[in-house]
């Protein structure tokens, strides 16, 4: 009697479909969209409730946005997908969401986002939203096969989620605040594509592919080359004029945490153990820590103590 071969296959069930279409909208990366977060908490704005609702419907609309991308995404990579020794486990490349079903999905989540903050958020957010979502998906389609442009466009896409904060509450946002989160962001991609680039090594499409036309020597050049654009720019920020402190220059010691932070990330750089930035970031108890200590003297130098 011939031996039955197991299926492998997921199970098909009525909330298949939709549990996958959840799974591909990559629940794991919402967290980076608390960088909305970012210019108000800089700016000392996080005052009011009617703020803190504002922010939690920006930090909604751009996750909307981002899955909407990664839905894209696995539709149209699906093929290339199943040959992956990873990517092949994802719900569309497995065959659990049509690929139709995923396209038409990120479509939609995308338009309602974008016509969902030009009714509640303003024009400018829209706009900025709207811009997030066409260069992801130009990337999508042609500029991650652009050797550099492709780091400079994820950057980019972390340094929109920094600014829609502050534009949708009317937050100028200063020159330093700019150069310090596009060149941490910077530092954080580079720092991703070299720890795939070193663990790739003697692997033969175990990742993307464009990371075979880079070398490891070069992605370390750029995110220590971030890395000390990240610092410089924090430094010169703050040691500007500030109002006066009562007891001690909070703003001026908040470089040591930082630096320190830049320094505990790159040790998982140097290592190619920084391929998963949000595994680093939240299970690092050092990191953490030193976090905690910069919020806490950036936040004295915000109230004044």
């Amino acid at each position: 009697m011939p031996t039955a071969v197991p299926d492998d296959r997921p199970a098909r069930t009525p909330l298949g479909p939709a549990l996958g279409l959840l799974r591909t909208a990559r629940p794991r990366q919402w967290v980076k969209n608390v960088l909305v977060l970012a210019a108000p908490v800089a700016a000392g704005r996080l005052d009011s409730w009617q703020t803190g609702a504002r922010l939690a419907l920006v930090f909604a609309l751009f996750t909307a946005a981002a899955s909407a991308v990664y839905l894209l995404n696995d539709a149209r990579d699906a093929e290339a997908d199943r040959a992956h020794p990873v990517k092949r486990h994802r719900p569309v490349a497995a065959g659990q969401v049509p690929a139709g079903l995923a396209a038409v999905t990120g479509v939609l989540l995308g338009l309602g986002a974008a016509v969902a903050a030009a009714l509640l958020c303003g024009a400018m957010t829209a706009a900025l939203l709207a811009a997030y979502l066409v260069m992801q998906v130009a990337y999508c389609v042609r500029l991650k096969h652009v050797l550099v442009v492709d780091l400079a466009v994820v950057a980019t896409g972390f340094l929109m989620r920094a600014m829609i904060g502050g534009v949708a509450l009317g937050i100028p946002l200063s020159r330093w605040f700019l150069i310090t989160t596009g060149f941490g962001a910077l530092f954080m991609v580079a720092a991703k594509r070299y720890s795939e680039a070193v663990q790739m090594e003697g692997a033969e499409g175990a990742t993307r592919a464009l990371l075979t036309r880079y070398t490891t020597g070069y992605l370390r050049f750029v995110w220590q080359l971030a890395a000390g654009a990240a610092v410089l720019g924090y430094c010169l920020w703050a040691l500007e004029a500030s109002p006066a402190e009562a007891f001690l220059p909070w703003r001026q010691l908040s470089m040591v945490a930082f630096i320190l932070g830049v320094l505990r990330y790159a040790v998982f750089a140097d290592r190619g153990t920084a391929g998963a930035p949000e595994d680093v970031v939240l299970h690092d108890r050092p990191l953490a820590v030193i976090g905690l200590a910069w919020a806490a003297m950036y936040g004295m130098s915000l109230v004044g103590l």
